[in-house]
């Protein structure tokens, strides 16, 4: 009788300690997701100011990378972004000293307005960036109509600049190929060694030399992450940037390096478990049919584990992409699309640690980093479903 009240005590408390848990994640991923959306419901220029040309300029719409360009002065020419053969006069507020005097303007700039629209009637070429307060009543010139992010800003943008005025540049582009050029790299370096120590601990090292090895591989997956960055920007990063002869030595390779690391405790250990399921009977008529030892492990064992061995480089891929301290440290956080991996460049993680702390809450970056985390999300639930599959496949 007490054995059962005990037990359906027990039975309550794991009930609803699985059910507060799945609830919280539940929230925690649509807290995500509701902060992430927002940023498509962000104007393009900087909230609270305008943009504004000469009522004959026949531009009505500019892109973010485009207005970017302009007031970086790389693009000078109207015929450049569609209009006609016009220099270019980008104006901002800051400017208008260099145009009218302190009495022009006002004491207490209440004559700005009145400037502004002189400035913009008088120059044919001119794109005006200015607080939307200081917005003449009868405006003589054009403003452009206001517009939101949208999917393709993000998605297939290029470049990641999010203090860029007047227009905050937030393209994904460069942080996942960075991301992935990172992860692949540590994999690509990672499965050779993690298979063959997996292959001796599995099938050649005698229990003794088994034991003590397991502890210390192990031992690895615990060792915390800025330990293997710090270990990665002393030593890992100057070797590579001199027997490399590269610039810099904080580059992609550098962050494939420290990653291989730290997933090789992982696919070791998954892989090797799976290896030692193989029926001694499939290995012992292998044997007797006259195979050798090495060719036992190639046709038997590697074809038996192959489902365990593939959930051993899913799961090292996942440690890879989520990593964060590591990468952020060894390099080199370059937000820009790489061409080789031995140029710096930057993660997904290690963008969202490094910005979060300087980004307004609410803010259009704010919403951008929240939309990395849920990219970064969704990357590692595909993830997680490949394994479920491929441990599903291997138990049919």
């Amino acid at each position: 009788m007490i054995r059962r009240f005990f037990g359906k005590i027990v039975q309550g408390s794991l009930l609803i300690s699985g059910s507060v848990t799945s609830l919280a994640i539940l929230l925690i991923v649509l807290f995500l997701f509701s902060e992430a959306s927002g940023l498509f419901t962000s104007p393009v220029v900087e909230k609270g100011y305008v943009l504004a040309v000469n009522k004959e300029n026949e531009i009505t719409k500019l892109t973010p990378v485009q207005i970017k360009e302009i007031f970086d002065a790389n693009i000078t020419n109207w015929k450049d972004v569609g209009g006609k053969d016009m220099e270019i006069l980008p104006v901002r507020l800051s400017d208008l000293p260099s145009y009218f005097t302190e009495e022009e303007m006002g004491s207490e700039f209440q004559n700005l307005p009145g400037c502004i629209n002189e400035l913009v009637e008088k120059n044919p070429g001119i794109l005006a960036f200015f607080p939307e307060q200081y917005l003449p009543q009868e405006f003589s010139g054009k403003v452009f109509p206001p517009q939101n992010i949208s999917l393709a800003d993000f998605f297939a943008g290029k470049e990641w600049f999010p203090t860029s005025t007047p227009t905050a540049l937030f393209g994904l582009l460069p942080l996942l190929l960075g991301t992935l050029l990172v992860s692949v790299g540590a994999i690509v370096i990672a499965l050779p060694f993690g298979m063959a120590v997996a292959i001796y601990m599995a099938e050649i090292a005698d229990n003794r030399i088994r034991k003590a090895l397991k502890p210390v591989i192990e031992l690895l997956a615990g060792i915390p992450s800025v330990v293997y960055g710090f270990f990665g920007l002393v030593v890992i990063v100057p070797f590579l940037q001199t027997v490399l002869d590269l610039p810099v030595g904080e580059t992609a390779f550098a962050g494939s390096v420290v990653l291989a690391i730290m997933a090789l405790p992982t696919i070791v250990t998954v892989a090797e478990d799976a290896m030692r399921t193989t029926p001694r009977s499939m290995k012992e008529a292998s044997l007797a049919l006259g195979a050798t030892h090495w060719q036992t492990i190639y046709k038997v064992v590697v074809p038996y584990s192959r489902s365990g061995i593939t959930s051993a480089i899913v799961l090292g891929i996942g440690r890879a992409i989520g990593e964060t301290m590591a990468v952020l440290m060894v390099t080199g956080n370059a937000a820009i699309i790489p061409t080789t991996i031995f140029e710096p460049v930057r993660t997904i993680p290690a963008t969202i640690a490094a910005e979060m702390g300087e980004a307004p809450a609410g803010g259009e970056h704010y919403k951008a980093l929240f939309l990395l985390g849920a990219m970064l999300f969704l990357i590692t639930l595909v993830l997680s479903i490949s394994v479920e599959y491929i441990s599903d496949k291997k138990r049919r």
